[in-house]
């Protein structure tokens, strides 16, 4: 079972290999379920990996393998931070030191070593995007999701280190993903359980919060992860994940229009977070993140099941058939992925 190219059969058969392509689930499980390889040969674009995935790095790799068997250019993404957030050592705690560590020493060569050293291992198991780093720049102590997972809480720092990050993690052939774009670090609420709210003015948040991002797209990051954050600077009633004057219009915009000019891949973070899924529902909120400039819909780390991949495909496709999202708009988010 191999997947057709994409582009083939009628437009209704391309409309839903689009709505696939977009989309980047999870499953439990150490080996691929049924229902994902048959997804993969329909069109999905992507799989997310989990520590309920993981047993090991041989285990990992005949899994990665199975997939491409399948299709041979999914993605396979993970969140591999090292420090506190990691999948490949879940069970008995990373062995490379987390954000924090790195930007207290704050060596940038380190730091690029020690990324490298996490991509190569992450390659071997067939791994090639790494939902990291987070360049998130840690304004408030008190912040409970991101603290750690940060360089520290000085822009420039956090932005020679995240861009150190990914050009180690990339020379190892796995592509980076930036994050939680426009910046998470002056939050004091989880979005996994509540919509954080970040009250700076744009002046500030150039100045800070996207100090580190600008690094990273110029150290040439694949992948830039949104966040579920509300910033009313940039858009006063949509988190930046469903935003367009934040994904479409700040992180897309050209340099001259004060935006960072960025034409890579665009992903969500995961959108079974409370800060989304309480208040727009997963399906709405993932078409209107693709209808904002978002190319690829993160899902799974807590809903991996094939009903919510039908759900989220049926969903998009709908959404194109209204005219709530255009096809256009759709085929860039899926040509980016590809």
């Amino acid at each position: 079972m191999t997947a057709a190219a994409p582009g083939t059969g009628t437009p209704a058969q391309s409309l839903v290999r689009d709505a696939l392509t977009v989309l980047q689930p999870g499953f439990t499980g150490t080996t691929a379920p049924e229902w994902l390889l048959r997804q993969l040969d329909e069109g999905l674009g992507a799989v997310a990996l989990f520590a309920r995935n993981i047993e090991s790095p041989a285990q990992l790799a005949a899994l990665t393998a199975q997939l491409r068997a399948v299709r041979p250019d999914v993605l396979v993404a993970a969140d591999e931070e090292g420090g506190d957030v990691t999948r490949l050592e879940a069970r008995g705690g990373s062995s490379f030191p987390g954000n924090l560590a790195l930007g207290a020493v704050d060596d940038v060569k380190l730091t690029r070593a020690v990324a490298a050293e996490l991509g190569r291992r992450l390659a071997e198991c067939g791994v090639n995007l790494n939902w990291a780093p987070s360049a998130d720049v840690n304004s408030d102590p008190d912040n409970p999701v991101i603290g750690v997972r940060s360089f520290g809480a000085d822009p420039d720092l956090v932005a020679r280190n995240t861009a150190a990050y990914v050009e180690g993690l990339q020379s190892a052939g796995v592509a980076a993903c930036v994050k939680h774009f426009p910046g998470h670090g002056d939050t004091a609420t989880d979005s996994h359980h509540a919509m954080p709210r970040i009250d700076v003015d744009l002046e500030t948040l150039h100045a800070r919060e996207l100090v580190p991002f600008r690094a990273a797209l110029t150290a040439g990051s694949k992948v830039v992860m949104s966040a579920h954050i509300l910033v009313p600077a940039l858009d006063p009633e949509l988190p930046a994940t469903l935003s367009p004057a934040a994904l479409s219009g700040l992180l897309r915009a050209p340099h001259e229009q004060g935006g960072l000019g960025y034409d890579g891949l665009i992903v969500t973070d995961g959108m079974e977070m409370q800060a989304i899924s309480a208040t727009y529902g997963i399906e709405r909120g993932t078409v209107m993140a693709l209808a904002a400039g978002a190319d690829a819909i993160c899902v799974g780390g807590g809903l991996a099941d094939e009903e919510t991949v039908l759900g989220l495909r049926d969903a998009i496709v709908a959404a194109v058939e209204s005219g709530d999202l255009p096809r256009e708009r759709l085929a860039d988010a899926a040509a980016r992925v590809r």
